[in-house]
């Protein structure tokens, strides 16, 4: 009888091991994301440049216009605020997907991929912005950004643990859903499966 009990408190102190998802599948949940982000994106330009007047330079824009041209006819104040929603709006759609009960964006939910700390643990909203500010707000910083993305591609696709630099700095991992019966998305009720 002792001999079951210990069986059965290994069976439930055993971590379950996920495993991590690697380059391709993350590359793609990203895309994914990032197409929501930029409809999103180019709603608010739209009614932004209605309500400022200024929709008539995307009349006026030309393939190989000059970058000054450009600020000129929308003007620096209307870029930086577009700027500053676009960062503002994916910090939130990252930290609060990523911090949320179902511990993923759209684009890795599709894919069956979720955002842990190192053991697999839900994360808190605080380390899931430590890992966007590691990560994609360094990705927008003009040169640096390239080199950044470059840089992470590497480590998740050479390294054993296939973290991102993102994913070192914020302790977190992204990992695949369980096996096939098992509950993945227990704060829908099983509905999403």
């Amino acid at each position: 009888m002792g001999t079951k009990s210990s069986t059965l408190y290994q069976k439930v102190a055993a971590p379950i091991v996920r495993e991590r998802a690697g380059f391709w599948i993350r590359c793609w949940a990203a895309i994914i994301d990032f197409v929501i982000l930029a409809v999103l994106l180019a709603m608010v330009v739209s009614f932004l440049s209605v309500a400022v007047g200024s929709w008539r330079v995307f009349l006026t824009l030309r393939p190989g216009m000059p970058q000054s041209g450009i600020i000129e006819g929308f003007g620096r104040p209307f870029l930086f605020a577009v700027l500053v929603f676009f960062v503002v709006s994916s910090w939130l759609y990252f930290a609060l997907m990523e911090s949320s009960a179902s511990r993923s964006t759209v684009g890795k939910r599709m894919l069956n991929l979720y955002v842990g700390d190192v053991n697999g643990k839900r994360i808190g909203f605080w380390q899931a912005t430590r890992r966007f500010a590691a990560g994609r707000l360094l990705i927008n910083v003009p040169y640096v950004g390239l080199f950044y993305f470059f840089c992470e591609s590497l480590r998740i696709g050479l390294a054993a643990d296939k973290r991102a630099l993102h994913d070192v700095f914020g302790g977190t991992a992204v990992l695949r859903r369980g096996e096939a019966g098992e509950d993945i998305y227990p704060a829908c009720g099983g509905v999403l499966e």
